[in-house]
C-alpha cells in the first residue's frame, strides 16, 4: 500500500512541476517578473501559514533558530525566483527550463568545496555531457558559431541553477521541520520582495489573468508540490524508485510548453535536454553502485 501511495504522490508532484514552466511564461505576459514574485510568494506564505495552523505547529514560530531563514529566505524564494523569472522573461520557456534543470550538476560541483565531497572520473564525464547539452540548447544547435539567442537570459538561466544548488547545500544543515522551515523562508523572502516591489513601483493591482497565474505559481511551484514530493519519498520503500520519476519532468514540460504556450519545440532543445539529463544520470548512477 505504501508503494502505491508513494507512486501516486510522486506522479502528482511530477505532473504539477511539469506545468510550471508554462505557467511562468503565461503569467509573464501579464505581469513583470517582480510582480509575479510578489503575488506568488504571498500566496505561498498564506499556504504555509494555513499548514502550520492545521498541523498545530504555531508554537514552532517562537524558536530563535528560525532567524536563520533571514539568510535562506534571501536565497529562496527571493533571489532564486528573481533570477529565474527574469530568465523566463528573456528566453523561450523551453530554453529557460532546460538551463534551470542543470541544478543537479551545479549541486555536484558545489559539493566539492563546500561539503568536501570527492568527484570521480565518471561524475566529471557526466558534468561535461550536461554542459554539452547546455551549449546545444543555448546556441540552438549552432555549436561552432557559439552564438547565443540572449546572452543575459542564458547567464540568468544557469545562474538560477547555481542559486538553487547553493540553497540546498545550506538547507542540508537545517534540521527544522519542512513546513516550519518553508514558512520562515517565505516570510523573510516576502519581506525582501515587498521592499523590492515598493522601491521599483511594482505594487499595482494586476489583471485577473496575471493574478490567477501568480496564485497558480505560488500554490504549485513554490508551495504544496514540494511537500507532496517529500511525502512520496517518505512513503517509498526505496527512494531511488521514486526519485527516478523526476527525470520525466523536463520532457513532460516541453510537451506542455508546446500545447499551452504555443512554442515550437526545437530539435536542439530536445537533444540538449537529453544530454543534460543523461549527464545527471551518469553522475548519480555511480553513487548508487
Amino acid at each position: 500500500m505504501n508503494a502505491d501511495r508513494s507512486l501516486i504522490y510522486a506522479m502528482v508532484a511530477v505532473l504539477l512541476w511539469s506545468t510550471v514552466a508554462s505557467a511562468f511564461k503565461l503569467s509573464l505576459r501579464n505581469l513583470s517578473y517582480i510582480q509575479l514574485l510578489f503575488y506568488a510568494s504571498l500566496t505561498s506564505l498564506v499556504i504555509f501559514t494555513l499548514l502550520l495552523i492545521k498541523e498545530r505547529k504555531i508554537g514552532a514560530l517562537r524558536r530563535r533558530e528560525n532567524l536563520r531563514s533571514a539568510l535562506l529566505g534571501a536565497i529562496n524564494p527571493f533571489l532564486y525566483y528573481i533570477v529565474l523569472f527574469k530568465a523566463y522573461s528573456l528566453l523561450p520557456a523551453q530554453e529557460a527550463q532546460a538551463l534551470n534543470y542543470t541544478w543537479p550538476v551545479m549541486l555536484s560541483l558545489l559539493s566539492i568545496p563546500f561539503l568536501k565531497q570527492k568527484i570521480t572520473i565518471r561524475q566529471i564525464s557526466g558534468v561535461l555531457v550536461s554542459f554539452g547539452g547546455v551549449l546545444v540548447v543555448a546556441t540552438r544547435g549552432n555549436l561552432l558559431s557559439l552564438s547565443f539567442r540572449d546572452p543575459l537570459g542564458t547567464v540568468l538561466g544557469l545562474g538560477s541553477a547555481v542559486i538553487w544548488a547553493s540553497y540546498w547545500i545550506l538547507n542540508l544543515r537545517d534540521s527544522r521541520e519542512s513546513t516550519v522551515k518553508m514558512f520562515w523562508n517565505f516570510a523573510f523572502g516576502f519581506i525582501y520582495t515587498s521592499i523590492l516591489a515598493t522601491s521599483a513601483h511594482q505594487l499595482t493591482i494586476p489583471c485577473v489573468k496575471g493574478l490567477l497565474g501568480a496564485v497558480y505559481v505560488g500554490v504549485f511551484e513554490m508551495g504544496i508540490t514540494f511537500l507532496v514530493w517529500l511525502k512520496a519519498l517518505e512513503s517509498a520503500e526505496t527512494t531511488a524508485k521514486v526519485a527516478n520519476l523526476i527525470y520525466l519532468t523536463p520532457f513532460l514540460s516541453l510537451l506542455l510548453i508546446h500545447l499551452i504556450v504555443g512554442e515550437e519545440i526545437l530539435v536542439s532543445t530536445i537533444t540538449g535536454l537529453f544530454l543534460i539529463v543523461g549527464g545527471i544520470i551518469m553522475g548519480r548512477w555511480e553513487n548508487h553502485q
